[in-house]
């Protein structure tokens, strides 16, 4: 996903993050200045479901103008990639071991 919150707030005509902080806080989020800081200018790790409510309310837009999708970015398979199932699993030999004085079958 591409982060857009900048590019989207421009096209609604605002051009500082203190103006879109003090318009999200007159609806009820209000975000700390480092948040803020990360929202406007970087990639966000996370943001929650309802601060995004929010923030499109503010804005008038759609979820799409501040989440762009890249699925060009999602790594594909490999044809010859070992099943999902066998990923992570070690093939293990199983060896009967010798239990509490009992014999082992005839092999």
């Amino acid at each position: 996903m591409k982060w857009n919150l900048r590019l989207a707030a421009a096209q609604h005509d605002i051009w500082k993050a203190s103006d879109l902080r003090r318009m999200l806080a007159e609806h009820g989020l209000v975000i700390s200045a480092g948040k803020m800081s990360g929202l406007w200018s970087g990639r966000p790790v996370s943001v929650k479901l309802d601060d995004l409510d929010v923030i499109c309310a503010v804005l008038g837009c759609e979820i799409g103008e501040v989440l762009i999708p890249e699925p060009e970015n999602v790594p594909h398979p490999k044809t010859d990639a070992p099943s999902a199932a066998a990923v992570g699993s070690p093939k293990l030999d199983v060896v009967p071991r010798r239990r509490g004085g009992r014999s082992l079958p005839p092999g």
